[in-house]
């Protein structure tokens, strides 16, 4: 049943996020300068495109999740979920699918406006999984029965994601389904179960494609090839050490004078640890930390199962990304192409990014304490 609102929101939660978000717009700013003035003519091209097509929407999609009932969304769970497999589907239509000059097709292109469906597919699938997951109750420790209904459908998304091919999104989409099942009582030894299929079905798709495998093998060996496969860590790796403790300022990066690529996207925590230094890049860990604390919190009191589901799963969604894109940088992790959210530059991430902190704060406005 709908419960009403108990309390006013969570705004520590909310707090961290604008917190987030701002520096964000502000290291966006300091690191797109350089390539936006050499391609497009203007140095504030980037932060201009992120500011109309990410924060502007993202506002309007915050403020109508942050006010309209959580409960709402298990209704059109269906419909939305749909809706993301259509635009999956569509990125492979001759005239609309675009690959930019990467190695994954998952940009649309509509109207003179670009976007990657992938992302519609990450809220999509938490949405729609969750519902599903908290009518199965008791029912998910049944393998045929609760377990492998839910995981044959969120498995879909995944499927087309890897046709694309999108091994970092794959990777993100996969941690969402596996953590919905996990949150909503799955037995361990089924989880175990499919965490072995991802992890070989990972392998499989590295040992599938040379370039990935050459990205693995950088990120064992990255001193190898610094001039070729290995450049792209390599200059990550310079640009973090330059910025030592303090940093060389803001707005005083060598790296981002088209030394280390996708400044403005994948690699700007690089851009971060250069400019702000170590404390400031150890900074923003710990607001992920408290990000994940109050999280956690929220899945602890939410009001009911669709809620608790929710919460959970969009709290992975959006600080394992980010700490796929920041250990990538510091070469803990292979590359993947993974940008950080509210940081790098994509309009369709900041904005349906901005529309999952809008359910949080919804959700919490409705949890039965306090701690």
């Amino acid at each position: 049943m709908r419960k009403e609102a108990s309390q006013s929101a969570d705004y520590f939660l909310l707090g961290c996020f604008a917190v987030w978000l701002g520096f964000g717009l502000i290291m966006l700013t300091s690191a797109s300068v350089a390539v936006a003035h050499e391609n497009f003519g203007d140095k504030f091209f980037f932060i201009k495109r992120q500011l109309l097509l990410g924060v502007l929407p993202g506002l309007c999609l915050f403020y109508i999740f942050a006010k309209v009932h959580y409960y709402w969304l298990k209704r059109v769970a269906l419909p939305f979920f749909i809706f993301s497999l259509l635009l999956l589907l569509a990125v492979f239509i001759p005239g609309f699918g675009s690959d930019y000059g990467t190695q994954a097709r998952s940009w649309l292109n509509i109207w003179g406006f670009s976007f990657q469906p992938a992302e519609f597919a990450k809220l999509a699938l938490v949405v729609f999984i969750a519902a599903q997951l908290s009518e199965k109750g008791r029912e998910i420790w049944d393998l045929k029965k609760g377990f492998l209904w839910p995981l044959g459908l969120g498995l879909i998304p995944i499927i087309l994601v890897i046709l694309q091919p999108d091994i970092g999104t794959v990777s993100i989409l996969f941690a969402i389904l596996f953590s919905l099942l996990f949150i909503g009582g799955a037995r361990l030894a089924h989880l175990f179960g499919l965490a072995a299929v991802g992890i070989a079905g990972l392998a499989a798709m590295i040992a599938s494609a040379p370039y990935r495998a050459a990205r693995f093998m950088t990120f064992l060996h990255p001193e190898l090839d610094p001039q070729g496969v290995g450049y792209h860590i390599n200059q990550a790796l310079l640009a973090i050490g330059s910025g030592g403790v303090f940093g060389r300022g803001l707005g005083r990066s060598m790296q981002k004078f088209q030394y280390l690529p996708e400044v403005s996207a994948d690699s700007i925590y690089a851009i971060i640890a250069e400019e702000m230094g170590l404390i400031f890049a150890v900074g923003l860990i710990i607001l992920l930390v408290l990000i994940v604390q109050r999280g956690l919190r929220l899945v602890k009191n939410a009001p009911d199962q669709f809620s608790r589901l929710l919460a959970g799963g969009l709290i992975v969604w959006l600080v394992l990304q980010s700490f796929l894109n920041i250990g990538a940088m510091v070469g803990i992790m292979p590359l993947t192409g993974v940008p950080l959210p509210f940081v790098s530059h994509g309009g369709t991430a900041l904005m349906l990014g901005m529309a999952a902190v809008g359910i949080l704060i919804n959700i919490s406005k409705y949890v039965e304490e306090k701690n």
